[in-house]
């Protein structure tokens, strides 16, 4: 790295690192992420469980959607060798739920990316390999695990067309981190080019698929619908399932549904906004009353036949696409990106979803294939969905097109699997 680049990049880090004894926990994301750092380098330092005799893979995801590639590839190593001590980081605050499920021996937040905090966990964890999940590599840190010929690796690696890494100041700062990944998997031969493009050694990097696959296709074939959550929702009725949905998104979604249960009022909607906090479910409510229409919130007695159901908790949306016959999923309305349209695909649910979808390649896939529409706006919205309504052929051939989309894709975390382990096996080329 570019020494003047590496000391910007260094300072920042450390006046991070400063704000975390000043901010007030609580607030926006930024407050939060700063305050969970609050003394961690003590509690990795601290961290007792360190068994020498045993290798440890340190695995970081820096938030929920790359915990949840990780995750396949965790358990499966846990239950491959029992003897793997496993280490798991994030970045984002909203992975510590996730986290705080996975089977792993160390779970907390990375600090922030200085040669001090890099050598403090390095020297604490000791591992045997770092894998990093999905793309995001913290330069400093990488050069201190390389140092010690810590044997490094990405999974589940993908990079977008128009990735703004691939232009401005981001290669300076990270080409030497990806070059020295010892070992890359990537989702496809086309994010394969770009990785290269990147900085990754054509020889360390092969195609791996998308672990997500294996992970909402496992999930679906697991989803208990006689179980307390599933079985009161259970109807014949037409239902549409909105899942991560946002204020953007739902501007959009909601007169397309009134405008659709006017043709098909026995039509119910099944919405679970990304974030269900009461200042997001109010205004959804005050909808919902105004339209006349029956409405609950999820786990009320109300809910089972009521015909619209509002979500007011965040862990259960990959099951409840279990009840759709549509699913629409929120986030291409909205500047955050699109989310998982994958999990209701796995159910062979044909999917709606707005226009802002260019950096999900699962999507532009499932739109190809047949799989899903995109929509423009409420009268596109309305005219998809009662298409399906109206066509119950179409909308089968829809379904199956998704699902087949994820069976065809299935196999990925079997193959970063079998990465990680080649990591784990010997030294560093």
């Amino acid at each position: 790295m570019n020494p003047v680049l590496r000391l910007a990049y260094v300072a920042a880090g450390l006046l991070a690192q400063a704000a975390t004894s000043l901010v007030p926990p609580g607030g926006g994301k930024l407050r939060r992420s700063l305050a969970a750092r609050r003394g961690v380098r003590r509690r990795i330092a601290e961290w007792g469980g360190r068994d020498p005799s045993r290798p440890l893979l340190w695995m970081h995801a820096p938030s929920v959607g790359e915990g949840l590639q990780a995750r396949p590839v965790l358990a499966d190593l846990r239950r491959r060798r029992p003897r793997l001590q496993l280490a798991y980081t994030y970045f984002s605050p909203s992975a510590i739920d996730l986290a705080n499920r996975l089977d792993v021996d160390f779970r907390d937040v990375l600090p922030f990316d200085t040669p001090a905090a890099a050598r403090a966990a390095l020297d604490a964890l000791r591992p045997d390999a770092l894998v990093f999940s999905k793309l995001d590599v913290w330069p400093v840190l990488v050069g201190e695990a390389a140092a010690r010929r810590t044997a490094l690796g990405l999974i589940s690696a993908t990079l977008p067309a128009g990735s703004s890494r691939l232009r401005g100041v981001a290669p300076r700062l990270l080409r030497d981190a990806y070059t020295a990944l010892d070992a890359v998997g990537a989702i496809s031969a086309d994010d394969a080019e770009r990785l290269v493009a990147l900085g990754c050694r054509r020889d360390a990097v092969t195609v791996t698929g998308d672990t997500r696959f294996d992970q909402v296709w496992s999930r679906a074939a697991a989803a208990d619908r006689s179980g307390p959550l599933l079985s009161p929702l259970r109807a014949s009725r037409p239902t549409l399932v909105a899942g991560s949905t946002w204020p953007a998104d739902e501007r959009e979604l909601l007169p397309a549904i009134e405008a659709a249960r006017s043709r098909h009022p026995e039509l119910r909607l099944v919405i679970a906004p990304h974030e269900p906090t009461a200042e997001h479910l109010a205004p959804i409510e005050r909808w919902a009353a105004r339209t006349g229409a029956r409405w609950a919130r999820l786990g009320a007695l109300a809910a089972a036949a009521a015909d619209i159901v509002i979500v007011d908790r965040v862990g259960v949306l990959g099951e409840l696409y279990a009840l759709a016959d549509i699913a629409f999923v929120g986030g291409a309305f909205h500047g955050a990106g699109i989310h998982s349209v994958l999990e209701p695909a796995a159910y062979g649910v044909p999917v709606l979803f707005g226009p802002r979808h260019g950096n999900s390649r699962e999507a532009s896939l499932l739109v190809v294939t047949g799989g899903a529409r995109t929509v423009d706006g409420v009268d596109e919205l309305r005219a998809s969905l009662l298409g399906w309504l109206d066509d119950a052929a179409a909308r089968a051939a829809a379904g199956e097109a998704a699902r087949r989309l994820v069976q065809e894709n299935l196999g990925a975390t079997e193959r970063s699997v079998a990465l990680v382990e080649s990591l784990l096996a010997g030294p560093r080329r």
